[in-house]
């Protein structure tokens, strides 16, 4: 259960409403999913938020599908089902095959263990990977 009330489109503030078109404009969609109405509780956080991962996620030197894809990688690491859902979808919108979801699960599993693993052990860094 949210700890705060959506702001839907019909009761949000001009500066709501600003961000809100940005953001349907930018996905070509007619619909806020709950994090941004969550967010726009706080609408200075709403469009900062926004902003920053709109220029993030925007095509570069990596393909936005792989974006997707790191984003699900570091919610399943962090263990937030509200963006592994919906980094997912999009990633899935995207081309993500269900043999590259469970290919990046392992992955992402793999790291956890070992990172884990290193961390408890304290093992010291190779010189040839130092920089």
């Amino acid at each position: 259960m949210a700890m705060h009330q959506s702001v839907e489109y019909t009761e949000a503030s001009a500066e709501v409403r600003a961000v809100y078109d940005d953001i349907m404009a930018t996905r070509k969609t007619d619909w806020i999913n709950n994090f941004w109405k969550v967010l726009a509780n706080d609408p200075v956080t709403l469009r900062r938020t926004w902003e920053s991962i709109k220029q993030i996620m925007a095509p570069g030197a990596l393909d936005p599908l792989i974006k997707e894809m790191i984003y699900i990688a570091v919610s399943v690491t962090n263990q937030c089902p509200y963006c592994i859902a919906s980094h997912t979808a999009s990633a899935r919108n995207k081309g993500m095959t269900d043999a590259m979801f469970h290919e990046l699960m392992a992955v992402v599993g793999m790291a956890n263990e070992t990172n884990r693993l290193a961390s408890g052990y304290q093992v010291e860094i190779d010189e040839q990977f130092k920089q």
